[in-house]
């Protein structure tokens, strides 16, 4: 062994020091729940579309989850987190996880479980991430694109962001950006990245009314339970520990959200005479997307400021980006996601406390405004490399394979044409059975 392999081996790797159980137990539990969030995304997005589509959904979230995370596994894992190589990636000495401890943990990022539970609860982020997004390129794109599309971005955005922010060396983080659990590495940057897909692909046939009727909201109720559920996982198995940090992360978590989802339902209600459960089941969405950057640093009534917040923000976007310019968004991932995120974040310089996690941010005690820059600072670079990054990478795939299905194949439905399966057969097919 080299000395420079033997002084990374010794920082990495603590073999003396024992893995607590506790700790384990509750990030097997959070990495199952961030899992059952995936699927729970199809749930979410299939009952919101049209019934032609549902199968689409279910297939790309599904072969997405398989395909990122054998990504992750070979080389994904060791681009994000491994030694640091002039703080923009990990070298690929962790590929295929060798050398990563199955008995001992990784001391600079979690110094109490396994190695190899990390891994896995990285990799979860790392799937449903991309994953995020296709929420934006629903009902019109080509399934060989969206493989090569979800490969390519987490390659390429996904990878290096970890890196920078979430990377021990990467120069966001020696800069001194923020993100307790995602709200700049996830959602900002899947959020414009939508942003930039939408415009890509151009709006849907016949874009309007008449095709954002939700084929099955029970559907949709059901999924978006299933990710609040989640992400108390996503969010509080950040804290790669069980204790008050991780507790305190559970109840903002929850606040936030369902103060953002009163807030649409609220705003909505005043817009259209009729209390939405659409309404709400964004506005919940929106509100943990917005709280997960800030959820480990803030006090649960920052939380519920930030909730208010994110509630009027994600709910203004919509009207803003869907309405007046009529992009097609189709699941409005740039607001719901994306503009969260982005408040979340900056959130952390106004808010943060030393009080209730006092290893989180330097020198903070109910805010600070050098923090406040530094915040913004993640938040554009995020912002730059998923809007850029995913207009680059679709144009590309458009000019090798081209991205979007045919006039006719939309009209008839990505189910039957794309996959020759249906979600639900016909009273026809029934009476057969």
């Amino acid at each position: 062994m080299t000395e420079g392999n033997f002084f990374i081996h010794t920082c990495l790797y603590s073999y003396d020091l024992p893995i607590d159980t506790g700790d384990t137990a509750w990030m097997l539990i959070a990495s199952s729940l961030v899992l059952l969030m995936i699927p729970s995304l199809g749930l979410f997005e299939a009952g919101l579309l049209r019934k032609k589509n549902t199968v689409s959904i279910f297939m790309q979230i599904f072969f997405g989850m398989a395909l990122l995370s054998v990504m992750w596994f070979t080389f994904g894992f060791s681009l994000s987190f491994g030694p640091d190589t002039a703080g923009l990636a990990g070298n690929l000495q962790w590929t295929f996880l060798k050398g990563i401890p199955w008995d001992a943990p990784l001391t600079q990022y979690a110094p109490n479980i396994p190695g190899v539970l990390f891994v896995k609860f990285e990799m979860m982020f790392a799937v449903i991430t991309p994953l995020l997004l296709t929420g934006a390129i629903a009902e019109r794109m080509k399934f060989s694109a969206f493989v090569l599309f979800i490969a390519a971005w987490s390659l390429l955005v996904y990878y290096p962001l970890v890196h920078w922010i979430w990377g021990v060396g990467g120069w966001l983080n020696n800069l001194g950006v923020k993100d307790f659990a995602g709200g700049i590495v996830i959602h900002t940057s899947a959020g414009m990245g939508a942003l930039a897909a939408a415009l890509v692909l151009g709006r849907r046939k016949n874009y309007g009314p008449s095709i954002m009727v939700p084929h099955s909201i029970p559907l949709a109720v059901l999924g978006s339970s299933l990710l609040w559920l989640g992400w108390f996982g996503f969010n509080a198995g950040s804290a790669l520990a069980s204790g008050g940090v991780a507790g305190n992360t559970v109840i903002n978590t929850h606040m936030a959200s369902a103060v953002s989802a009163l807030i649409w339902v609220g705003l909505s209600w005043m817009r259209t005479g009729k209390p939405s459960v659409i309404a709400a089941i964004n506005g919940a969405i929106a509100g943990l997307a917005g709280i997960t950057p800030a959820s480990g640093y803030v006090s649960v009534e920052h939380a519920f400021v930030i909730g208010i917040a994110v509630g009027l923000g994600s709910y203004m976007g919509v009207l803003f980006l869907k309405d007046r310019f009529k992009i097609d968004d189709a699941l409005d991932v740039s607001s719901i996601h994306g503009i969260p995120g982005i408040i979340g974040a900056i959130a952390i310089g106004l808010f943060a406390s030393t009080a209730i996690n006092p290893t989180g941010v330097n020198g903070l005690l109910y805010g600070n405004p050098g923090q406040v820059v530094i915040q913004a600072i993640g938040v554009g670079v995020a912002a730059l490399l998923g809007f850029g990054g995913t207009a680059v990478i679709l144009k590309v795939i458009d000019f090798l394979i081209g991205i979007r299905v045919s006039p006719k194949v939309e009209e008839a439905g990505l189910d039957i044409e794309e996959h020759a399966e249906r979600a639900y057969a016909d009273e026809d097919e029934l009476g057969k059975i």
